[in-house]
């Protein structure tokens, strides 16, 4: 856009619309850049012993922090070092067995004096950078261009498409790289256990009711008992009762629901066995099992309890939809 301010719109939301298509033509344009040369560095990242060194300055640091945070979100260990910062006693942070990876669109900045620190400590150098050509392109072991790009700014200097095929480009290689690894939903919890985000990732095995506090009954047992063992039972504030069989096995379940649907049909109820009426091969869930991945059932077969089973089908617990208020999830 540079060069082109008199004939800029003078509407604010054409002008707006006008940046935005600058910065995604800038990814467009990218993208038949992103060759064998974006495989050989996902390959170093996986095949790396250490960590991501992430380093740049100015914008493109900014950048960097975020690329590098998204990476040890992801099962990448990374960390960030400031270019200003890493020539006055932080490059000690670099170790021989880690790959940088240096931001800098014009490839000449004060990136460059980490350069020969980089290979005498024997670490990777990968570079993102607006061509091979650029001193740090030549550099680098791998370099992954962006292109040359005209910036979305009225004087064509403030880096903004620029910086917005960076960030783009260094998401592309952490997502890669996770996919690659095969990150899990399970293994992203654990680096997200704050905020809603952090409830979300929570797992069924973290929140249910142990067998411990958990109503069960045999499938001969009287229904009337069941029920007097459900209110005897400590802490139980539930509305179901669970039914198993030898060894734990889970056979069962019998809810408050079932007890006044039946109840209309038999009056004679409570005096049968639990088995004749239980709800037979009942949804159930893992411990391992998010428990947003839970409560969607849940709420699916309009169901408020589910029974927690191991691998062998053994009942472990049970999940209350008041463990799910109580912990955020079905807000």
């Amino acid at each position: 856009m540079s060069d082109q301010t008199e004939h800029a719109p003078d509407d604010p939301v054409a002008y707006g619309r006008q940046v935005l298509e600058a910065e995604l033509n800038a990814i467009r344009d990218m993208l038949p850049l992103i060759d064998e040369r974006f495989g050989l560095a996902v390959t170093r990242v996986l095949e790396c012993k250490g960590r991501l060194v992430v380093t740049g300055v100015g914008k493109s640091g900014l950048i960097g922090q975020k690329i590098s945070a998204t990476l040890a979100s992801t099962g990448t260990p990374s960390l960030f070092l400031h270019s200003g910062e890493a020539v006055h006693g932080d490059m000690g942070r670099v170790l021989p067995e880690d790959v940088v990876l240096a931001l800098s669109y014009s490839g000449s900045t004060e990136v460059m004096r980490l350069v020969p620190i980089i290979k005498k400590l024997g670490a990777g150098l990968v570079a993102i950078t607006s061509t091979a050509e650029t001193p740090l392109g030549q550099a680098a072991d791998i370099c992954l261009p962006i292109g040359k790009i005209e910036e979305a700014c009225p004087i064509g200097m403030a880096p903004t498409s620029s910086t917005t095929a960076m960030l783009a480009l260094g998401d592309a290689l952490a997502m890669t790289v996770a996919h690659k690894k095969r990150f899990t939903r399970e293994e992203f919890a654990l680096f997200h256990s704050g905020g809603a985000l952090g409830r979300a990732m929570v797992t069924v095995g973290e929140v249910m009711r142990t067998m411990e506090f958990v109503p069960d009954v045999v499938s001969e047992t009287p229904i009337r008992e069941a029920i007097a063992h459900r209110e005897l039972t400590a802490h139980a504030r539930s509305g179901a009762v669970i039914v198993t069989g030898a060894g734990g096995s889970l056979i069962g379940i019998f809810t408050d629901g079932d007890l006044r649907r039946t109840l209309l049909v038999d009056p004679q109820l409570l005096d049968r066995p639990i088995g004749d009426v239980m709800t037979k091969n009942p949804k159930v869930a893992k411990r391992g099992e998010l428990l947003a991945d839970t409560f969607r059932r849940m709420k699916q077969h309009k169901i408020d309890e589910i029974p927690v089973v191991d691998d062998e089908g053994i009942a472990i617990g049970m999940l209350d939809v008041q463990d799910l208020v109580e912990w955020g999830v079905a807000l």
